[in-house]
């Protein structure tokens, strides 16, 4: 990922409302949540859920997939890996052992 997608990536990541819809549909996995569920879950009008998901998905990060009468949203987890690239690949000066456990949850 160079530079310029990782800018959208965060510009798009850099809201309250898409941050959520972004981290539901990372919780709900691959397999696409439907907008509509989406909005339900979130508590969030059709016309506002609407530009929020195209802010996303012209950052690359969700995909839409079209199933009967439904758009399933879903994160792009090949985006998502390569902007934590981006963000780690100079870390700790290139050692591996220096950066081992970034990016694990600490629980």
């Amino acid at each position: 990922m160079d530079q310029a997608k990782a800018t959208d990536a965060f510009t798009a990541l850099a809201h309250d409302v898409r941050l959520s819809v972004f981290r539901l549909l990372v919780k709900r996995g691959p397999d696409g949540t439907p907008a509509m569920e989406v909005g339900r879950l979130l508590d969030l009008k059709p016309s506002t859920l609407s530009g929020h998901l195209s802010v996303l998905k012209r950052a690359g990060l969700v995909t839409a997939t079209r199933q009967h009468r439904e758009v399933l949203y879903a994160p792009n987890f090949s985006a998502v890996n390569g902007l934590v690239t981006f963000l780690l690949e100079d870390c700790c000066g290139g050692d591996p052992a220096a950066c081992a456990g970034i990016g694990l949850p600490l629980r």
